[in-house]
């Protein structure tokens, strides 16, 4: 039986900008996650003319799988679910152009290294068992006062009139 919430509750984001619907395990180093493709599910927003939801979109759905194992850790930790930054992606290799409707997707995200604020995990996404889509993924967690002064920036174009 699975203990967990749905995945929503580790996220620090709100619908539409949840991508992912199940968390299957969370353990030191890892979390595991999955979605379904469907016109009635989560990712609907997002799906093309025959629901099928283009396969770069995994970078977002892996992040957020990192994002569920950081914010389940927290929880933990008796602390509310933090923002994070995707820094990058490398080794992106799908060998799918998109994910067809119907298909349930299954995300693996494995820590590779971790610093104080920054790690890297491995990341894959699975359907029916077998890897469609890889990619090594590169985060950052800012502390309340980062996001503080990245909240007050000014616009660029302000600054300038």
């Amino acid at each position: 039986m699975n203990n967990f919430h749905p995945a929503a509750y580790y996220l620090p984001h709100e619908s539409p900008m949840v991508f992912l619907e199940t968390v299957c395990a969370v353990d030191d180093d890892s979390a595991i996650c999955e979605v379904s493709v469907n016109p009635d599910g989560i990712l609907s927003p997002y799906l093309n003319g025959q629901n099928a939801l283009p396969a770069w979109f995994a970078i977002e759905i892996m992040a957020q799988a990192i994002g569920v194992w950081s914010g389940w850790h927290g929880i933990q930790n008796n602390q509310t679910p933090r923002l994070g930054m995707l820094l990058g992606s490398r080794a992106f290799k799908s060998t799918l152009n998109e994910y067809p409707n119907g298909s349930l997707l299954r995300v693996y995200a494995t820590m590779l290294l971790q610093d104080d604020k920054l790690a890297s995990f491995d990341c894959r996404l699975e359907i029916n068992g077998e890897t469609v889509t890889q990619a090594k993924l590169n985060v950052y967690q800012p502390d309340n006062q980062e996001i503080a002064q990245l909240i007050q920036q000014p616009n660029v174009e302000d600054s300038i009139l």
